[in-house]
This record gives structure tokens, C-alpha cells and sequence, in this order.
């Protein structure tokens, strides 16, 4: 009877080379394509990746082109396949290629082990397919083959297990065609030896597979659970701009480092009350006044006043953008590794930029909205514009703006666009002109985007999805 391991790479390779797909980044074994092939199917299914792969290579067709391109163009590049510092690390990676080794991918494991971003998995994968060493290239579905193959009931969540598994797969490995071989049991584990349901009659190595054998294929691998993301609720802001920037949407971008790092997206916070509203509401509602007619008298329930409003209160705060909500959007969600947005979106207006003396003035409001102690409140609250020289009587009658709401705890004086002044010292023209001026100042980081400009710009996936429903719905 034949050893399981030589019937088990015999019968493998056999199968791949009649049932291999044809690939992109198969159409040859340049070190470079294999690399950034590897590194885009990391968590994302081969039909996805495809089409990226295409575009990305004919941008970045070498690693000197790579290295040199700006970082905002290879995000652009990257958009919509999600876990960007992928993308960022392949750019260092190819950066230290053309400072270390003069642009040529080294055939050296221990060297391409020490390129940004390169782990056990994808060295092995680059070493093996590019350079045909017996390197292991392990992931999920050669863990899952090889756990079911060999009835191997480690858990494969453990470091040492994949340990194990790597040692068996070397051991696996026919003489002269570790690449092959390599993809043959990725592509086993991706066709036939699936997940869930695996294809078992169709696989090539079923014969001596000792974990159908022992009726355990739906069993295998152990792995133990993750611990699940937390959620986490939020509340963003499509800021519409009036006049020159009519047409337009406000944007900021990330900070430099830390989750999706320099991308861009809709101003957002953290409502930091979420919990507190999932006690039961008193079924009250109040209105929420706006200069739009058609929603002049448009009544909302509490908890989504409350809501617009800590975002409109939060925004000031944290970013000096003083941003009225006028009206719910959508809602979306975005799912990392270890946590998961849930996001309100809400339609808001732009007022101005507040100075820092009145970002201050407002702090306090915040901190007591954050501990959803504006739910105890039965005061009346509402968001309203004013004129100077009183109540903004309709959208007909420019004024200037005003930020009130007692619920909120502002005081009754709230600010207007004269910088705080009290209501009724600065005439109406005054007002319009410092309020232009004062929106032309937009914090750190922001910016006016219209459609086209989305173009250049690289956005996580969520802020795309509600961007275009945006653009679709303004078209």
C-alpha cells in the first residue's frame, strides 16, 4: 500500500495541473507579482481580487514603480478591498527592495522575511512559487486540508500548531516543485476542501484521507472561536455647502497613523450615549425646527433629536465645526477585525468654524450630553436659526446662524456668527460677511469634495457605499 504523504503529493500535483485556474498572477513566476498577488488575497476571496490585482499592476508594474508612487495614489489604488495597511506595507516593503537590494526581489528567505508586512505565510508563498524553494506557504485553507487529511485535532488558532503544520508540509513538498505543490494545496482547500461543506467525492486525495475515514471532515480543523469585535455606535455628518461650495460635501481625513490611517472620510463620532438609549423611551416627541419648509414642522421622536443633536454638539467640540443636523440619512455599517461601526448619517448644514474660546464654551454641554443626562431633561430643545435682531422667521430672510437647544444645556444667549457677541449688536450684513469669512477657515483636515474629486481621494469602503448613495440620490 502506498505511504499516505506520497500518494497525498503525487495525486495533489496531478490534479493541479489539470484543474488549476488560470490566473493573473500566474501567468508568470516574477517574484514581484506573486508578492502583491499574496498580499491582496489575505483575507479577500481570488473573484475580488482579480480585477484589482489587473489595475493595480498596469499603475505599479515594478517595484521601483511602487516604491516611487505617493502614498495617496496606491490607496486610491487599493480602494474598496479594505485592510489598507496591507497596502501601505507592501509600499515599504518595495521601498526597502530598492534601497536594500537595487530593486530585485532577493532569492534569500531570511532576507524576504525582513521586507514590511512579510510574515511566515507569505514568505514561504514568494520563496516557493517565485524561486521553486521547499519553503511551506501555510494559511486557513492548508491548515484546514492538512488538519482533515491526517485527522490532526490541534487547534489551529494556537502558533504552535501552525508550527506542526508547516514542518508536514515541508515534509510534503515533491523534489522540484515546491511552487506547484504549494498552490495545489491552496487550491484544494479553496475548490474541494471547503469550509463547510467540503466537496469530498470530487477530491483528488479522498482515498486515504483519515478524516473522512473517521467521519470527522465536517468536524475538522479545531480552531478556537475569536473573541467576537464589540460594536460600536456612531454618528456621521453629510455637511452640504451652500454658495460658492454649493454642491459640495465636507470631508476630513484620518490621522497619519492608527486605524485607516490618511484615508478620507465623512466627519463622525462616537455616540457615546448609545447605551443609554436603549432604555425605554417615553414616547414623547419634540420638533426639530430647520430653514428647509418642507421640514419645518416635521416631528421626530426624542431619542433621534437627542442624537442629532449630541452630533452636532460633539462635532463642535471635537473639530470646531459648528454643523446643524437637519435630517437622518441612511444608516451603514463597517466591520473591522475587532470592532464593528454602526453609523447613523445624518443630512447637516453648514454654519462656520468656531473659535477656540467658543469650542470651550460648549465643552462642558458636551461632556454632560456624553452621559446621556440629556435624557433626563423635559426641557424643550431645538435647533433654530436666528437673526441678529431676533428669531429667523423663514428660509426666505437670510440671517445668521445661532446654536441653541437648553436640553443640551447651551446658554440662552447661544452663539451667532458674530463670534458670540450678544444678539442684536451686529447688523445683518455684518453677520453674512463674518459668517462667510468664518467658513472659510475649516479645520485641520478638512476639505470640500464634490463628485469628481472622489476620484483622487481614497475612502474606507463605508464612507464610498454612502458617498455614492449620496451623489445618486443629488443627481
Amino acid at each position: 500500500m502506498m505511504d499516505a504523504k506520497i500518494f497525498f503529493s503525487q495525486e495533489l500535483l496531478s490534479w493541479f495541473h489539470i484543474h488549476k485556474r488560470t490566473l493573473p498572477w500566474r501567468q508568470n513566476r516574477d517574484p514581484y507579482r506573486v508578492w502583491v498577488s499574496e498580499i491582496m488575497l489575505q483575507q479577500t476571496r481570488v473573484d475580488t481580487v482579480i480585477p484589482y490585482y489587473e489595475r493595480f499592476m498596469a499603475r505599479f508594474p515594478t517595484v521601483a514603480a511602487l516604491a516611487a508612487a505617493p502614498e495617496e495614489e496606491v490607496l486610491k489604488c487599493w480602494e474598496g478591498l479594505g485592510y489598507y495597511s496591507r497596502a501601505r506595507n507592501l509600499q515599504a516593503g518595495a521601498q526597502e527592495v530598492v534601497e536594500r537590494y537595487g530593486g530585485v526581489i532577493p532569492d534569500d528567505a531570511e532576507a524576504v522575511a525582513g521586507l514590511k508586512g512579510i510574515g511566515p505565510y507569505t514568505r514561504g508563498a514568494v520563496m516557493s512559487i517565485a524561486f521553486n524553494r521547499a519553503e511551506p506557504a501555510v494559511d486557513g485553507n492548508v491548515m484546514r486540508v492538512l488538519s482533515r487529511y491526517f485527522c490532526l485535532e490541534d487547534d489551529i488558532a494556537k502558533n504552535k500548531t501552525r508550527i506542526q503544520l508547516e514542518k508536514l508540509a515541508v515534509s510534503l513538498i515533491p523534489d522540484g516543485h515546491a511552487g506547484d505543490f504549494n498552490q495545489a494545496l491552496m487550491e484544494l482547500g479553496a475548490l474541494v476542501c471547503t469550509p463547510k461543506s467540503p466537496g469530498c467525492l470530487t477530491c483528488p486525495v479522498m482515498e486515504h484521507c483519515a478524516g473522512r475515514l473517521a467521519g470527522k471532515e465536517l468536524v475538522l480543523p479545531i480552531k478556537t472561536k475569536a473573541k467576537p469585535p464589540r460594536e460600536e455606535r456612531r454618528l456621521a455628518a453629510i455637511v452640504e455647502g451652500s454658495g460658492s461650495q454649493t454642491g459640495k460635501v465636507l470631508v476630513r481625513q484620518r490621522p497619519a497613523s492608527g486605524l485607516l490611517a490618511r484615508m478620507w472620510e465623512l466627519p463622525h463620532v462616537l455616540d457615546g450615549a448609545a447605551g443609554a438609549e436603549s432604555k425605554p423611551a417615553r414616547g414623547r416627541k419634540r420638533t426639530v425646527r430647520t430653514n428647509r419648509p418642507q421640514e419645518h414642522t416635521d416631528a421626530l421622536p426624542e431619542q433621534e433629536v437627542l442624537r442629532m443633536e449630541r452630533l452636532g454638539l460633539a462635532l463642535a467640540v471635537e473639530s470646531r465645526l459648528l454643523a446643524r443636523p437637519l435630517a437622518h440619512w441612511m444608516e451603514a455599517e463597517h466591520v473591522f477585525s475587532h470592532i464593528i461601526w454602526k453609523l447613523d448619517i445624518y443630512r447637516c448644514e453648514f454654519g462656520f468654524v468656531l473659535e477656540e474660546e467658543e469650542r470651550q464654551r460648549l465643552e462642558h454641554s458636551y461632556e454632560v450630553t456624553a452621559r446621556g443626562e440629556m435624557l433626563a431633561s423635559e426641557a424643550p430643545s431645538s435647533y433654530t436659526l436666528h437673526r441678529l435682531d431676533g428669531e429667523y422667521p423663514g428660509p426666505e430672510d437670510a440671517g445668521s446662524w445661532a446654536y441653541t437647544g437648553r436640553a443640551s444645556g447651551l446658554p440662552d444667549e447661544a452663539l451667532t456668527a458674530a463670534a458670540g457677541i450678544a444678539t442684536g449688536t451686529w447688523t445683518e450684513v455684518e453677520a453674512e460677511e463674518l459668517q462667510e469669512e468664518r467658513q472659510q477657515q475649516l479645520p485641520e483636515g478638512y476639505r470640500w469634495i464634490s463628485r469628481e474629486d472622489m476620484d483622487e481621494l481614497a475612502f474606507p469602503n463605508v464612507f464610498l457605499r454612502i458617498l455614492n448613495s449620496y451623489w445618486e440620490q443629488q443627481s
